[in-house]
């Protein structure tokens, strides 16, 4: 038999824990979309430096890179810059990219894409203003097929 002093008990607890649920619910929320944008954003890289390592002519056309890069991440914020090829001696030495500089082994050509977006999350004021924003970047690396 229920007394009469915990009547209601159950609806004030309730009261209590569900705007706590509820925040908790919102931050897992955006903490999932932050780390889709960031897949977008790697992704973006990745899709750039596989258009420039397909052979050496595609790896000099920085501008068809970043076109590649912004055409996979299918967000409107999200902008690549692509790095001019660099070589190195398969070796592990350095290289200048010129025809026979890797004496000792053959030369390696490498491209690189820096894929940049920024996530704007909730305008909530129980979130700081500074963790409103977020900058994400990311950088892909890969070697051109010769």
């Amino acid at each position: 038999m229920i007394r009469r002093a915990d009547r209601g008990s159950a609806l004030i607890e309730m009261v209590l824990i569900t705007p706590l649920l509820l925040t908790l619910l919102l931050g897992l929320m955006e903490a999932g979309k932050i780390g889709d944008y960031a897949i977008r954003v790697a992704n973006a890289a990745r899709a750039g430096v596989q258009y420039g390592a397909q052979n050496e002519a595609t790896a000099g056309d920085t501008q068809g890179m970043q076109n590649a890069a912004v055409a996979d991440a299918q967000y409107a914020g999200i902008t690549a810059v692509a790095i001019p090829t660099f070589c190195s001696c398969a070796d592990g030495s350095a290289s200048t990219c010129q025809q026979g500089d890797c004496a000792a082994s053959h030369r390696l050509q490498w491209v690189e894409v820096t894929a940049t977006g920024t996530y704007t999350g909730l305008n909530s004021v129980f979130i700081p203003p500074q963790l409103r924003t977020i900058t994400i970047s990311q950088t892909a690396i890969m070697r051109v097929a010769q």
